[in-house]
């Protein structure tokens, strides 16, 4: 289908090739393309972005070799580079939130709302994620002697970026990483080389030392080669269940790799029979539709208390039918899904619930836009028989759809509330809706999640706490605040003596 409107698209990262040791190269042996149309509009073609193996190999030498100089440079030079890359960023503002909004779909409003979240991640990072890793020093922890505890970079670090958020959460990784005196080596998703691209442009007019980040572009054969490199200290994921488990298959000979895996979730809201209603519907919806669906934290679970039961899915459907979707450039609340793969994956699963003994509230289908591009409605299911045994067994309760999806269960007793929502293999986030601090603090004891808010949805996590799941979401890495702490960095422990002397009393034994 054609677009019933033509729009006009600046052109607005040209691409440059691979950013390695300090600048810009187009590959010498291309072995494959991606080529970035926009899943708003099919007019609207970003580019041919060129991959290369062989520029697997340039990358890590320039990333090794820039380890050794950048672990001795100073905090303080560190830092004037990661402001100095912040700036950058804040010159080309709304140049990156259009390329993030054309590339992968996100409203406008949203795609700024992200780029907001970069520069921000470098001050939080500065004035609080570093905090943990200061030097530890104990004055006179054994006789005559202070103990100290020093925090180390690792070396070089691979940082696999995801589609949804292309800007964000790769940079939740590097900035914490470049900090602490790491170097990095940044793929993005191979459905967002140009975000990645104009990434590498801020960094560059940074003027970062060489080396210290570079930007590889590939599809999966390229981001297995650097995982698997043997001169790659660590690999930081954010992305599907599947993709990292097969990383960690892919890595499993070389156990000194450090890993740190987030993998997305199936995430349960409880709404309790003495919730503010209508706030409980409005964060419901926003975060089971927000981005499409497409984020990690979404809500895709609903469990309401039955007496309040009908109205919460009356409600909640009348005005899931009354938001708008369309252009990314345009401000709809919702644009399209990523690709075509996405649409059918979609679609299918819908037809998966309702074999599944759940009820279609709402039928999510394709939705026709003056635009060609990959544009859904939501889906509401009712499930019927909300039994433990059933709903584990349920391939459409227990996949993450990665759509606009959700699903609502009616529940009688708090156990069975928490039963149901801790019944998801993944253990991300969760959300509880109550007028009560103390029943919030007894789902929250008993909820199998990283990340469990009160009368808020499950989506937008602060910069400023730990974000990580447990289960299928994650191997106990949390980003955000942690990263420093928890994978940025390892801890050495040393014990000085100033004035060395032999003790007055000698260990028994020694006949000197």
């Amino acid at each position: 289908m054609a677009s019933k409107i033509k729009r006009q698209y600046e052109n607005l990262a040209a691409p440059k090739g691979n950013y390695i040791k300090g600048q810009f190269i187009q590959s010498k042996d291309v072995v494959g393309k991606i080529t970035i149309v926009s899943p708003a509009d099919s007019a609207d073609k970003l580019g041919d972005y060129n991959y290369s193996f062989q520029d697997v190999d340039f990358a890590v030498e320039a990333a090794k070799t820039a380890f050794e100089t950048w672990r001795f440079t100073s905090l303080p030079e560190r830092i004037q580079y990661l402001q100095k890359y912040k700036e950058a960023l804040k010159k080309m503002e709304g140049r990156l939130a259009e390329v993030i909004a054309r590339e992968v779909g996100k409203p406008l409003w949203e795609a700024k709302q992200e780029v907001t979240t970069m520069m921000n991640k470098v001050d939080v990072t500065i004035q609080e994620g570093l905090v943990p890793v200061q030097d530890k020093i104990i004055p006179s922890i054994l006789p005559d002697t202070t103990g100290v505890c020093h925090y180390k970079p690792h070396g070089v670090f691979v940082v696999i970026g995801p589609f949804n958020f292309p800007g964000h959460l790769a940079n939740g990784h590097f900035v914490p990483a470049l900090l602490t005196g790491n170097t990095v080596i940044f793929k993005p998703s191979e459905k967002s080389p140009a975000t990645g691209q104009l990434i590498a442009e801020a960094f560059h007019e940074a003027g970062i030392p060489a080396g210290v980040f570079n930007l590889v572009q590939g599809e999966k054969e390229v981001g297995r080669r650097l995982c698997t490199h043997e001169g790659i200290n660590g690999v930081l994921f954010t992305g599907s269940y599947d993709v990292g488990l097969k990383i960690k298959q892919d890595t499993i000979q070389q156990y000194w790799k450090l890993l740190a895996l987030e993998m997305g979730g199936k995430n349960s809201t409880v709404v309790c029979n003495d919730a503010h209603i209508d706030s409980a519907i409005y964060e419901t919806i926003t975060s089971s539709f927000l981005t499409t669906g497409q984020r990690c934290s979404a809500t895709s679970r609903i469990m309401v208390h039955k007496s309040i039961f009908e109205k919460f899915v009356e409600t909640f459907h009348a005005r899931s039918k009354k938001f708008s979707i369309g252009h990314p450039l345009d401000n709809p609340f919702m644009g399209p899904l990523i690709d075509t793969h996405a649409v059918d994956k979609y679609l299918k699963f819908i037809g998966i619930g309702a074999r599944e003994n759940c009820d279609i509230i709402m039928r999510g289908k394709q939705f026709e836009t003056d635009f060609d591009g990959h544009y859904v409605t939501p889906s509401i299911f009712v499930v019927k028989d909300n039994t433990l045994n059933s709903v584990k067994k349920s391939v459409f309760q227990q996949s993450e759809i990665f759509g606009p999806c959700v699903v609502i269960y009616s529940f009688d007793e708090d156990e069975e509330a928490i039963r149901l929502a801790n019944a998801t293999q993944f253990g991300l986030a969760a959300s509880v809706f109550s007028g009560s601090k103390e029943r919030f603090q007894y789902y929250a004891d008993r909820l199998e999640f990283g990340v469990i808010n009160w009368n808020r949805s499950t989506v937008g996590a602060s910069s400023r706490l730990p974000f990580g799941g447990v289960k299928r979401s994650g191997n106990h890495f949390p980003t955000a605040i942690s990263a420093a702490s928890a994978y940025c960095t390892y801890p050495v422990a040393t014990l000085e003596v100033a004035e060395p002397k032999i003790p007055a009393t000698p260990s028994p034994g020694l006949n000197w």
